[in-house]
């Protein structure tokens, strides 16, 4: 019920931190996985993983807020691997600052990538998709999607964005046998939570607020990942599935 054998993923954001984990881990469930990033160099790394472990996985170069990069990149997939079956969109970024101090240029890039390209990859691969007459969108949403906590409010904005776009796109996608699901992470030990975050003061508030009293780690947003992109998830649509070590629930 959980394998994947045969079906080609698309993950974006791929180069580092979750995106990777789940890259790796789709591979090991049986897909044949499409790495991509803005930098080429860190999704060759990930490709380098998934290979060591003897599974297929091929590297391309994506940037999520051009549309005719995501076009000829999907049409390309299709074309040349014979479907589209799972898309995860994992690229993201993050910028803090207050909210009365706020740049409008961080803000734009951040919702341009974040929710812009949420949705123009979603799109996208759901025209292929509906022709299929089935597949899987996932989400990297976040804990931010459904609460808000200071310093990030470009980021709240465009995951809470995300969430909304993610029930959209299932309920009409829902009669072409598509689900589309998001995650909701908590605080992951990722290059972007270091860098947003470097000083362990800053990461104080959620720890003390996440029952578990840690960061996650990128290897436990797999089982999720896996299990909405399987035949386990065919009932499961509209969903934000938070992986937050029980910081919702506090």
């Amino acid at each position: 019920m959980f394998e994947l054998n045969g079906r080609v993923a698309l993950v974006t954001g791929a180069g580092t931190g979750l995106g990777q984990a789940i890259a790796c881990g789709l591979a090991e469930a049986g897909a044949r996985v499409v790495i991509t990033a803005r930098t080429p160099e860190k999704a060759k790394d990930t490709a380098e993983k998934v290979q060591q472990r003897g599974h297929e996985a091929v590297v391309v170069q994506l940037d999520v807020t051009r549309r005719s990069d995501i076009e000829r990149v999907f049409q390309q997939v299709a074309t040349q691997w014979g479907s589209l079956d799972i898309l995860v969109n994992s690229a993201g970024i993050a910028k803090k600052g207050t909210a009365l101090e706020y740049l409008e240029s961080d803000w734009d890039q951040i919702i341009d990538t974040n929710l812009k390209g949420t949705f123009l990859c979603s799109q996208i691969a759901a025209r292929l998709m509906v022709e299929q007459k089935r597949g899987k969108i996932i989400n990297i949403a976040s804990i931010g999607s459904l609460i808000a906590y200071p310093g990030s409010i470009a980021y709240l904005a465009s995951k809470g964005g995300v969430a909304q776009l993610t029930k959209g796109f299932a309920v009409e996608l829902a009669p072409f046998n598509i689900q589309v699901n998001a995650i909701a992470p908590s605080l992951f030990d990722t290059p972007m939570v270091t860098k947003t975050r470097p000083d362990p003061k800053a990461r104080e508030y959620f720890m003390t607020r996440t029952p578990i009293g840690r960061l996650g780690q990128p290897e436990e947003v797999v089982g999720a990942t896996i299990f909405l992109a399987s035949d386990a998830s065919t009932m499961v649509t509209g969903h934000i599935l938070a992986v937050d070590g029980g910081f919702l629930a506090n």
